[in-house]
């Protein structure tokens, strides 16, 4: 178990406090490529869960306690970097308060690209929300892989960087946050994007055990069928970095009067003598 000794709290070196959290787990490479870059020109802490964590949405812990863990072994070098047996949002939880208030909650590179109806589920974005749950600025940052199934982070982790840096200087809109995502390949620049129809169409696939009973198991078909230029999807295909600012209002902000004006009424109650 973590001693109170172990944690080490942003320090007052006068750089920017940047609080690094993910999905994949603190020992992606994706995690260390991001810290790294970051820790540059900022202070940085690395809060991560200590297995992945991928598609679990904004799921917070309140049924069983939490572990707060140093793992020198996941190879950040002087970045303090904890383990947490949570999800991704945990993370950023356990991260502000034991820690203390970063300047900035980062999270990522994600393995995978988190766009369109991706955000609904993404642990990666997640993290992001939670931050924005704290009053912070966040940026979510993922990476679509080879057609192969490789990943390489050098280019991302550089505009990662600039970007964070800029956000540093400049700020978010209250309850907004930046999704991005980067392509496979070389990075022939940024857009600013919206969100594409990009989903996961899925699929029940049902099969049984060795003791014949029955077990299910969720695939999915990747869809997209908005590709243009303006959008995250269209952007990434084309080799560009999407830059996709999100708010958090669900509000239908236009249906407010017609809906009021249709809603049924609610009876007076008969009070009876």
């Amino acid at each position: 178990m973590t001693s109170v000794t172990s944690v080490l709290p942003f320090g007052a070196s006068g750089r920017p406090r940047v609080l690094v959290a993910n999905d994949d787990g603190i020992f992606s490479p994706g995690i260390k490529a991001l810290a790294l870059a970051v820790s540059a020109f900022a202070d940085v802490r690395v809060v991560a869960p200590d297995v992945e964590q991928s598609a679990v949405g904004h799921g917070i812990t309140i049924r069983r306690p939490l572990r707060f863990r140093h793992t020198a072994s996941a190879g950040f070098g002087e970045v303090p970097a904890y383990r947490v047996d949570g999800t991704p949002a945990d993370c950023v939880v356990l991260g502000v308060h034991l820690l203390g208030q970063p300047d900035l909650v980062i999270s990522g590179i994600n393995l995978g690209p988190n766009m369109g109806h991706d955000l609904t589920h993404s642990g990666t974005v997640a993290a992001a929300i939670e931050g924005l749950a704290f009053g912070l600025p966040s940026i979510a940052f993922s990476q679509v892989s080879s057609a192969s199934g490789e990943y390489s982070f050098d280019a991302g982790a550089r505009y990662a960087a600039d970007l964070v840096r800029q956000v540093l200087e400049t700020g978010l809109p209250p309850r907004t946050l930046l999704n991005v995502n980067f392509p496979a390949g070389d990075l022939k620049g940024a857009r600013a994007t919206r969100l594409s129809d990009h989903r996961y169409e899925d699929s029940l696939v049902e099969r049984q055990d060795p003791e014949g009973r029955d077990y299910y198991w969720v695939a999915g078909t990747i869809r997209a069928d908005e590709v243009g230029d303006d959008t995250d999807y269209g952007a990434v295909m084309n080799g560009y970095a999407s830059v996709t600012p999100i708010r958090l209002d669900l509000t239908a902000r236009d249906l407010l009067e017609t809906l009021g004006g249709q809603l049924p009424q609610v009876e007076a109650a008969v009070t009876r003598p």
